[in-house]
């Protein structure tokens, strides 16, 4: 039977704080996609709670991974209010010892719990801040979360280790350049430097300053890959790599999708907040699908100069699940390899300790790749700047 217009009564107020309650679980839900939910509970018997679980889940769910959580957080949301500790309980951990809760159930503890007061602007003092981040995460919690796959986070978990990833360095190996200074360590006598230091001791040299080569970091291109599998790890990179890469002149990133996004605009900015920002409104189809050899062309075809004399490191960050064709990006990444230092594959899939790269995508990067490093939590982001700096000396 029809209940009238979802638009009217406790329902529309029910779905719109139910869409509320998916995104606080990390579950991509807009107002066009809860005005889809309005709908779509007029064209159904909303009599029948399984239709209108069926009904909701087809139109606010559009990852298979959070098809679980949709369903707990329906069966904890839309429910009997007698039954709600009963339910609550069987959701929940209710003790502090038992073993660690699956990535769908803390998401929902997340999302089912009372939002929190915003911080004030002002800044508490630094014993403030050290006694609360003791009080909040203990030392073996800190430790557990140095090898937690970011794809398994929960939602106050991944705040916390979005702010840890800004203070991990990423100190990339340096070569002599073209250009000399002066110094007391060289091959070359610096002739102008000795002319000037005998004018200043009656015209005996007594010094002898000599010319080196100037180090410099190489450039770096960073291909992060935005695509719907790539969600939850790419705001976490972007943000590493924001602050590790922050002073280097040659630091180029871009968005890889279903097309190719420029982020300098956005790494431009001082702040790593700001530029999170700013690059959420300049990537159009975050959360898409990726096309990796459609994306590889328009950096050849639009921004070739970007890649230096044969120096630059590229760093693609994708799980190769590509939906192009393999051909064209087997012909673009051997390009891309010609003109680059190193091209490496920066893989989070490699969390699994039995991956093999079988996907069509994946089997034309682990061909074309000069290396596949893992990049899934802390840890391995500590050690990728060892990790670099040995495939480049190599």
């Amino acid at each position: 039977m029809q209940l009238g217009d979802a638009r009217s009564g406790r329902l529309a107020g029910n779905l719109a704080a139910f869409g509320r309650t998916l995104r606080r679980a990390g579950i991509p839900v807009d107002a066009s996609r809860i005005a889809l939910a309005q709908q779509a509970a007029l064209m159904i018997d909303i009599g029948r709670r399984d239709d209108v679980s069926a009904a909701l889940e087809t139109v606010l769910v559009a990852r298979e991974q959070d098809r679980a959580v949709f369903r707990e957080l329906f069966e904890a949301f839309f429910r009997d209010p007698k039954l709600a500790h009963k339910l609550l309980a069987q959701l929940l951990p209710s003790a502090e010892g038992k073993a660690e809760v699956s990535r769908q159930r803390a998401r929902v503890r997340d999302a089912l719990q009372p939002q929190r007061l915003p911080r004030p602007l002002a800044q508490p003092a630094a014993a403030d801040r050290e006694f609360e981040f003791d009080a909040t995460m203990t030392a073996s919690d800190l430790q557990r979360l140095q090898h937690a796959d970011f794809n398994s986070l929960s939602a106050d978990e991944y705040a916390l280790v979005e702010r840890l990833v800004r203070d991990i360095p990423l100190r990339l190996p340096t070569l002599p350049s073209r250009r000399l200074r002066a110094g007391w360590r060289g091959v070359r006598p610096h002739w102008p430097g000795v002319m000037q230091r005998a004018a200043r001791t009656g015209g005996e040299a007594l010094d002898l300053p000599r010319l080196y080569r100037r180090p410099q970091p190489l450039p770096l291109l960073v291909l992060v890959d935005v695509s719907g599998s790539m969600e939850r790890y790419a705001r976490l990179l972007l943000a590493f790599l924001h602050a590790a890469t922050r002073g280097h002149r040659h630091r180029d990133v871009m968005a890889v999708g279903m097309n190719l996004t420029d982020l300098a605009p956005a790494f431009a900015q001082a702040d790593t907040d700001a530029m999170l920002l700013q690059a959420n409104q300049l990537i159009a189809d975050f959360a898409g699908g990726t096309r990796l050899g459609q994306s590889l062309l328009q950096l050849r075809q639009r921004h070739a100069r970007r890649l230096i004399g044969r120096r630059t490191v590229v760093l693609l960050i994708t799980d190769g699940l590509d939906t192009g064709e393999p051909e064209e990006l087997r012909s673009c990444l051997q390009w891309l390899r010609l003109h680059s230092r190193r091209l490496l594959w920066l893989n989070p899939l490699m969390r699994y300790e039995a991956y093999a790269p079988l996907a069509r995508g994946a089997a034309v990067l682990h061909g074309q790749a000069h290396a596949m490093l893992a990049v899934h939590n802390l840890s391995r982001l500590r050690d990728l700047a060892g990790s670099l700096a040995r495939l480049l000396s190599s």
